[in-house]
């Protein structure tokens, strides 16, 4: 019996290491769900911001439509009076007085156009400006540049046909 006293000690020795060795002293995230992943995929939703009434640029806006009604009213008038002298011209030759008075009609034409693409111009940098103040965007002021924009594209689209149906220089 005096070797079963050592082998009880040993063995009891044994199962107090073998038990503190197996011990997890590190902390592993749990595989449930977190927080964030209940709220799911969803985009968020994002706030647009409102742009504060602002009178001056509203009577700016005002000045710049007048501006551009003026100049599409030219525009048009003159685009007549271009067409009909380019219909002159058209059975003539190059250099002719008809067709010399339907290039005059088209320089007026590019000068109406260079007027209208100075108007988009002058509201897209107020934008800017406004987009640097970080400040909303301004609807009136989107309105009037799409307004502004579309007569440009129809100024030169007119200007094009009708520098089209003269003969080439």
């Amino acid at each position: 019996m005096k070797l079963a006293a050592p082998l009880r000690s040993l063995s009891l020795f044994a199962l107090l290491a073998a038990s503190a060795c197996s011990k997890d002293t590190t902390a592993y995230p749990s595989l449930g769900l977190r927080p964030v992943e209940k709220l799911g995929f969803a985009e968020p939703e994002v706030k647009t911001a409102v742009a504060a009434p602002d009178p001056a640029l509203d009577a700016d806006i005002r000045t710049i439509s007048g501006k551009l009604d003026a100049i599409a009213t030219g525009f048009t008038r003159d685009a007549a009076k271009t067409e009909a002298l380019a219909r002159t011209a058209r059975g003539g030759s190059v250099g002719s007085d008809a067709w010399l008075a339907a290039q005059t009609g088209l320089a007026g034409l590019d000068d109406w156009r260079a007027q209208s693409s100075a108007l988009v111009t002058d509201i897209e940098q107020r934008a800017t400006d406004r987009a640097a103040k970080l400040q909303a965007d301004y609807p009136a002021l989107a309105a009037i540049r799409d307004k502004a924009q579309a007569e440009n594209d129809r100024q030169g689209a007119t200007i094009t046909r009708i520098q089209a149906s003269l003969p080439a220089a």
